[in-house]
């Protein structure tokens, strides 16, 4: 996972990070709290080969929070992007259903802006989204409709509420000859075969009214929070509801999560994460002076946020495409990778498989179990690969007395002692390593 930054969320916010790979507990250098899904987001470090490397990760988030600018949105082109891969590949994935954005303020949600502008596109039955109270522009503009102009205030309508928007039906209600949202604000405005409503309670996705909706939708597209996503993808698999949602990547190492992914039952989604995902910030929006990364796309404010990807059970066609490997000797020749060009594959000291830690290092010829990196799953292909399962949840040999004296003698202050279950080796300067959590797979 080299160079990769990696962040948690929670609902309470511990004190220190307990490295899972057996490191040091880490100080949390950056945090954020979320009042409207009560989500913290706390970043720690970045792991290079086999080392541990504390940095302030992303602390533009602290910033936001202090500067009471903590709104990120998913920016339009990603959602076309991805949902664009699906369309591709089945070109009617979404004629006659019912889509679903159930964490996405109409008002403000460029799911809801894409799926409405495309609603005759892609052959939608119906397009329902739903709030979360308070929304900071709800009830006092449609920003995203019509160049962010102020549209005239409905009487009667409260200054903050959850809302519901549901659309049935899309055309040029002026007859000016384009449709745009400038026509959906009209409709919705007038309610011609379209609903704008406010909900009854304050629009949580588990809430009565929101799960009354979700029965009634086929596919559900949304980012919902992060620190309740186990809850979350929990609910759409026990209402068997196909789904496009954005989420941490370690929560490919949830238990609720990974026995569905080993499952074929949900995978990665079609747009690559591991540069990273950028969304938009309000405009007076601070930057730290460690950030070092683009600050404009499109003409519009970004920030990017590291270990993002896309969840789904939505075939796309980039999960059967093989991933092209080398046979052992020739990485070990050719390799680009320092830690295996001239190197021999180690073997875990205390399990039967080889640690590969990067994923196009994996030997095309090795018939055993490999340990491989969780990003693996980015490049994961059915008909080329078997997960059997992944480390934090697999029973090892345990670690040896030696194994765990060599260990503290080499210098490092991981937490680990005689009978650890996590994977180890030694690498080739017989330096004892525990890695981070491995994704063990076999060649089909």
């Amino acid at each position: 996972m080299a160079n990769t930054f990696l962040f948690f969320f929670f609902e309470r916010l511990p004190k220190t990070y307990v490295d899972q790979g057996g490191g040091p507990a880490l100080p949390l250098l950056a945090k954020v709290h979320d009042t409207r899904f009560n989500r913290f987001a706390i970043f720690i470090y970045k792991r290079k080969t086999n080392t541990i490397q504390t940095i302030m990760a992303n602390s533009n988030l602290t910033n936001a929070k202090n500067k009471k600018n903590d709104e990120f949105y998913t920016q339009y082109g990603d959602i076309q992007k991805e949902i664009e891969a699906y369309l591709e590949y089945n070109p009617d994935v979404f004629r006659g259903k019912v889509v679903y954005c159930n964490c996405d303020d109409p008002f403000e949600s460029n799911f809801f802006r894409y799926f409405v502008l495309n609603f005759k596109k892609l052959g939608l039955k119906q397009l329902i989204t739903t709030s979360y109270k308070p929304s900071p522009v709800a009830n006092t503009q449609l920003a995203l409709f019509g160049d962010d102009k102020t549209l005239a205030k409905s009487k009667g309508r409260p200054k903050v509420t959850a809302n519901r928007f549901i659309i049935n039906e899309v055309h040029d209600i002026d007859d000016d000859g384009e449709f745009n949202l400038k026509d959906v604000a009209k409709q919705l405005k007038a309610n011609k075969n379209n609903e704008w409503t406010s909900l009854e309670k304050d629009g949580d996705f588990r809430s009565d009214e929101c799960i009354d909706l979700l029965k009634q939708s086929d596919i559900v597209v949304t980012n919902p929070p992060f620190s309740l996503f186990r809850e979350y993808i929990k609910q759409l698999v026990d209402y068997d509801k196909k789904f496009v949602i954005i989420g941490n990547l370690n929560a490919i190492t949830y238990k609720e999560v990974f026995p569905l992914i080993k499952a074929n039952k949900v995978w990665i989604g079609a747009t690559n994460f591991n540069k990273g995902m950028y969304f938009q910030v309000p405009n007076d929006f601070v930057y730290t002076d460690t950030y070092n990364f683009e600050r404009e796309q499109n003409g519009v404010k970004v920030n990017r946020v590291p270990g993002v990807c896309w969840f789904t059970n939505i075939d796309h066609g980039r999960r059967h495409q093989p991933l092209p490997l080398m046979t052992m000797s020739d990485n070990i020749k050719f390799s680009k990778h320092k830690e295996i060009k001239g190197k021999k594959y180690a073997l875990y000291d205390n399990y039967d498989g080889i640690e590969v830690p990067l994923t196009d290092s994996i030997p095309s010829d090795y018939n055993g179990v490999m340990g491989v990196p969780i990003t693996f799953l980015d490049k994961y292909s059915p008909e080329q690969f078997e997960i059997l399962g992944l480390s934090r949840y697999t029973k090892t040999q345990g670690m040896s007395k030696e194994f765990v004296d060599a260990y503290y003698k080499s210098g490092q202050t991981g937490a680990i002692s005689e009978g650890h279950p996590d994977l180890c080796y030694y690498d080739h300067d017989n330096r004892p390593v525990v890695p981070y959590m491995r994704v063990l797979i076999k060649l089909n």
